[in-house]
């Protein structure tokens, strides 16, 4: 009884989700050596090259030491908070205060973002086929992610476990963003992307600029070494499966991306509502900071130069879709290859 009523439940999900559970997954072409080579230099290096948040951070060293008052704490000018004329006003204690607090956000913000990627990751996985050599090396990219969580989260801890990190409406969207693992895998990608580029470029802009605080700057070394697997992957598999994705599809990820790029880059780079309540943080200054100044519509734009030249490359954004990236900020001039300096791919 309890089996058929379990098997009338998933009859009743698979009609209504569409069948197989994947609603909006690309055929597979037979042949794709590239692909699958690609796929197993991924899984090799993460082998050969991992991290333990616990074994290869040495948290209780003297110069690791998370003291309120280190004025390592203090936003550089990189940032735009930092840079802004109600922060370079405050008193010094305050600006440690707040810097260690907006620091740290960015940090939790993370680690959730970190979850919500493990959440659809495994329902990813519950729809690749035995012998596919994407479930090795995904199944690599999650276990690496649990241990960025456990990294980002006793840094938490540490340094400052008053902040809440992600808005409320991310962390209540998380369930029904991870569902898109198995009913849209190719906007889960780059949703994935969403997340992961933001998170990549603060950490390189600051570790290139140094003067941080040596906890966060090997907490950023690692996460930059093992993050660099993660894009890659995601751009390679949209590089293989978004060709076949019917038309409809292609053009919703067309103008959905952008969304995606939007809100992903606030949530993690702009603080909480919540966050900014505990700094002590004025509306005004938001408004003037992450707004649509054109600092910060530059920012944006730098953030997301490598995922216009993939979506270019993958014939994307087109007229039908272009609106989508110029209406929501993210539009500009593509990179002329990954990771090209954000000074320079405007």
């Amino acid at each position: 009884m309890v089996v058929q009523t379990l098997r009338s439940i998933g009859g009743y999900v698979g009609a209504v989700a569409g069948s197989p559970v994947r609603m909006i997954t690309p055929t597979r072409p037979a042949p794709r050596r590239a692909y699958d080579e690609t796929l197993r230099t991924l899984s090799e290096a993460s082998v050969e090259k991992y991290f333990n948040a616990f074994k290869d951070v040495d948290w209780d060293a003297p110069e690791m030491a998370t003291d309120e008052d280190d004025e390592r704490w203090i936003l550089p000018t990189l940032d735009l908070l930092g840079a802004h004329p109600w922060y370079q006003s405050l008193p010094r204690a305050r600006q440690i205060e707040v810097g260690r607090h907006r620091l740290t956000a960015m940090v939790k913000t993370g680690s959730q973002f970190e979850q919500l990627l493990l959440l659809g990751g495994t329902q990813f996985l519950m729809g690749v086929e035995n012998g596919d050599p994407e479930f090795r090396y995904f199944m690599h990219e999650l276990t690496e992610e649990t241990h960025h969580i456990q990294m980002f989260q006793e840094f938490t801890n540490r340094v400052c476990p008053d902040v809440v990190g992600a808005p409320g409406w991310l962390m209540r969207s998380i369930p029904l963003v991870g569902h898109l693992g198995a009913l849209y895998p190719a906007l889960f990608f780059a949703i994935i992307l969403a997340g992961e580029e933001p998170i990549d470029h603060v950490q390189k802009e600051a570790m290139r600029a140094g003067g941080t605080h040596p906890l966060l700057d090997q907490i950023m070394a690692i996460h930059i070494a093992e993050e660099a697997r993660h894009i890659g992957f995601a751009h390679a598999w949209l590089e293989e499966h978004a060709p076949s994705l019917n038309p409809v599809s292609r053009l919703a990820l067309g103008i959905l991306t952008p969304l995606a790029m939007r809100l992903g880059s606030d949530a993690i780079i702009i603080p909480s509502r919540a966050d900014r309540e505990l700094m002590g943080l004025p509306d005004e200054v938001v408004r003037e900071v992450w707004g649509t100044g054109p600092e910060a519509a530059a920012f944006r734009r730098h953030l997301f130069a490598d995922v216009r030249m993939l979506f270019d490359n993958l014939g994307l954004r087109t007229p039908l879709t272009r609106w989508s990236w110029r209406v929501l900020g993210v539009d500009g001039r593509p990179a002329r290859f990954r990771a090209e300096p954000p000074t320079v791919a405007a």
